[in-house]
């Protein structure tokens, strides 16, 4: 009986997901969460001020790689002929199980 007594005494805990429903268990928010929450609202508004006031006009950023892009190797093209030279060999069965094949004798 004493045992099932400090179970009725102490609050009741909520039953399967904790945080949320009728009986949830609310989390106590901290002064550093709070602080975080502040920094986070700031960085989001310096980054919508580089939104609304951009450097370039769109007239003037218009085209402006053309000419870096002449100059440049083609990287993406020698990255598209080494991925399909890796990835496009054919394996098979043989070359998976080609590490058992210890001696050809069968003594």
């Amino acid at each position: 009986m004493r045992l099932s007594m400090t179970y009725f005494l102490n609050k009741v805990r909520p039953h399967g997901k904790l945080f949320r429903g009728k009986n949830r268990k609310v989390k106590t928010i901290s002064m550093r969460e709070i602080l975080d929450l502040k920094k986070d609202f700031e960085r989001e508004e310096r980054n919508m001020l580089y939104l609304r006031h951009p450097y370039l006009t769109s007239e003037q950023s218009y085209g402006h790689m053309k000419e870096l892009k002449a100059q440049r190797p083609h990287i993406m093209e020698k990255y598209h002929e080494y991925r399909v030279q890796k990835f496009s060999r054919q394996y098979t069965f043989a070359d998976a199980l080609s590490h058992l094949r210890v001696k050809e004798a069968w003594d």
